[in-house]
């Protein structure tokens, strides 16, 4: 549960140290989350480099992935999971996937995402995690990516690694037996990171007359986000295991040799 000071990756951390129930830990080195990759450079980042990912998964949207493309190190497979895919489809504009159009104009912003709407938005986008048949494929990949032996490490991600990536963690690291505790200490843990990457963008934004706490609003994560998911998870299943169960199709072999491979 620890940054990792990469030099050409946002918002990089290693999953592996996060506490888990019975003293034990997650293994390290194999399941890493982080920011977009679009400027991984292995020569000058040797951190990176060291890790030797073998498997990235990109929770992005087509025009995501098409902006800013991943920079794949040697070997390694890249797997597509759209998570955002059915709800973009439905014609609902997911706050996670348009944080530079929002913030370019403060009076649009203010008229979409002004006066709590913006709360709302992440709150109904993280539901949609859990609800929506794209977003269930893209983490029934992740969960049996990360339960492979021959996967190697994995690392996945999204834009900022804050939102879609902090839904992936809380179910690896819930399935894993870390306590609501860590599980909202590593959720909230990417905060410092993601300002700082975007820390450009608030400024103009503020300094064009736009509302700070709209900016908060889509650069941070705050604990209501991940208790709207995790909420929807109580609503539809009762628990974690039944929505990787039902709502994943993750089989319970594939939990178990999750568990075998990440548990120290």
């Amino acid at each position: 549960m620890t940054a990792t000071p990469s030099t050409t990756v946002a918002n990089l951390r290693d999953l592996g140290g996060t506490p888990l129930a019975g003293g034990r830990t997650v293994r390290p080195g194999l399941v890493l989350r982080s920011g977009q990759l679009d400027r991984l450079d292995l020569d000058a980042d040797p951190v990176v480099a060291a890790l030797g990912v073998r498997t990235v998964i990109d929770f992005r949207t087509d025009a995501e992935r098409a902006d800013h493309p991943d920079r794949i190190p040697p070997g390694a497979r890249l797997l597509i999971g759209d998570v955002l895919a059915d709800k973009l489809s439905a014609g609902r504009m997911p706050a996670a996937a348009q944080l530079k159009d929002l913030m370019s104009d403060p009076a649009v912003a203010e008229e979409h995402l002004g006066g709590g709407k913006a709360q709302k938005l992440f709150a109904d986008t993280y539901r949609a995690f859990v609800n929506t048949g794209s977003a269930q494929a893209a983490y029934r990949t992740l969960l049996t990516e990360a339960a492979d032996a021959g996967a190697g490490p994995l690392l996945f991600h999204c834009t900022a690694g804050k939102d879609r990536t902090g839904w992936g963690a809380t179910v690896l690291l819930s399935l894993l037996g870390a306590d609501d505790e860590t599980l909202m200490d590593e959720y909230l843990s990417v905060n410092p990171a993601v300002r700082q990457a975007f820390a450009p963008m608030i400024e103009g934004f503020t300094a064009a007359g736009g509302d700070p706490d709209i900016a908060l609003a889509l650069i941070g994560v705050f604990p209501s986000y991940l208790g709207a998911a995790l909420d929807e998870v109580a609503i539809r299943y009762g628990s974690m295991e039944k929505y990787v169960r039902e709502g994943l199709g993750v089989p319970d072999e594939t939990v178990r040799a999750l568990r075998d491979r990440l548990v120290v």
